[in-house]
């Protein structure tokens, strides 16, 4: 969409941690969810930036995901600028990390987005939960995961071309190495046994393949042709196939159907095996933890008021996932301009976050069956990005 353009900010003002008096030691599971400020649109789809300082990341406690509860409020800066997968939490539950894409900043008279370089360290052992580190990687870091056992974390740097790897030790964190990709990198995500990880190349329209060996992580040099422009990748838990969102007219909307890719990770070498037609803009990727069902999240020219193919609200292209075999079942309505989404560790409920309703609507899951509940989470800013704990 015309929201995530390859940009990057600069200089980080002290932040003051300021958070509810709730701990976060016996919640389980929790979501984290990035709020942007600094970026809005106008009718046309152009951008209306805002000063830097009002950003926030925020902690929900699931234990009922009909009725969040949020425990921390940390005054972090991070973006809409880039896929909504630029937060994760580690298997353990123990950091998380945020990635800090682009800053917004005063030259002359007029405020111009400008690359930045920072991931966000986040302690969710400490009651509250606080920041805990900054590590510095490329220019503009955007997507990024942990591995299984969460002893490292890799970080796509889009405006630097590179992915960073991070060894990850509790809360220390520190980067161990930078892999070159030769072009834009927009998310990059471990399969469920660690052995690889793939990479979202988003102006050159593939799916690089990197192997993982210890800390040890190279680039093949295996790129997959996906459909235009590839703006995350998810992997199925079963290891089998993994999920790319094509988002089409370079992460926007434009009134035309877009597609999802389909990877085997089976076959030597791994290959495209379908591309599933979804709705305009898919922006958000998520497979269910029992790897039965999908969602694309559809942006549907919701940002969009004068354009032709405007809806005021986003959607949901439902996937089901039999083996290998990826079909699209059905759409769902959510809010306006939805980016993220994520499933409860057990399946069962769905969290998507709207960013221009400022709030998350939340679904039931029934397999494939997925059923908006009509509840929505009202948030302290705009949700440009979540992720969930694995417990």
């Amino acid at each position: 969409m015309p929201t995530r353009q390859h940009i990057v900010p600069r200089h980080f003002a002290a932040i003051v941690l300021a958070s509810l008096n709730i701990g976060l030691a016996h919640a389980a599971p929790f979501m984290i969810v990035g709020n942007d400020e600094k970026l809005l649109w106008d009718d046309d789809g152009k951008r209306i930036l805002f000063p830097a300082g009002k950003d926030s990341v925020v902690i929900l406690d699931l234990t009922n995901p009909e009725n969040p509860k949020i425990v921390a409020n940390l005054p972090l800066k991070n973006s809409v600028v880039g896929p909504p997968v630029n937060v994760a939490i580690d298997p353990s539950n123990t950091i998380a990390l945020v990635a800090d894409s682009v800053e917004v900043a005063k030259v002359g008279h007029t405020l111009k987005m400008e690359p930045d370089n920072k991931v966000y360290v986040i302690d969710l052992k400490s009651d509250p939960p606080k920041l805990a580190g900054t590590v510095t990687v490329g220019k503009q870091p955007s997507g990024l995961s942990f591995s299984p056992p969460g002893d490292l974390a890799l970080v796509a740097n889009s405006a630097d071309k590179s992915i960073s790897v991070l060894a990850v030790k509790g809360t220390d964190v520190k980067v161990i190495d930078t892999i070159d990709m030769s072009d834009i990198v927009s998310h990059v995500a471990f399969t469920p046994d660690g052995k690889h990880a793939l990479a979202a190349k988003f102006n050159a329209h593939k799916i690089a393949l990197l192997d993982v060996n210890g800390d040890k992580v190279t680039y093949t040099k295996l790129d997959l042709p996906t459909g235009q422009w590839p703006f995350n990748v998810a992997v199925a838990p079963s290891g089998r196939i993994a999920l790319s969102a094509d988002s089409g007219n370079s992460a926007g909307s434009d009134g035309s159907v877009d597609t999802v890719s389909v990877i085997d990770l089976e076959a030597t070498p791994p290959r495209i095996i379908d591309r599933v037609v979804v709705g305009d803009g898919p922006e958000g990727l998520v497979i269910s933890p029992k790897g039965d069902v999908a969602v694309a999240v559809i942006l549907a020219g919701s940002n969009m008021k004068n354009a032709y193919f405007y809806h005021r609200n986003g959607a949901l292209s439902v996937l089901q996932i039999d083996g290998k075999k990826v079909t699209h079942v059905g759409d769902i309505e959510v809010g306006g301009m939805p980016e993220g989404a994520a499933f409860t560790p057990d399946g069962k409920y769905l969290l998507v976050g709207n960013y221009l309703d400022q709030d998350l609507s939340i679904l039931k899951v029934d397999g494939a069956t997925i059923t908006n509940t009509g509840k929505r989470f009202k948030l302290l800013g705009h949700p440009a990005s979540v992720g969930m704990s694995k417990q």
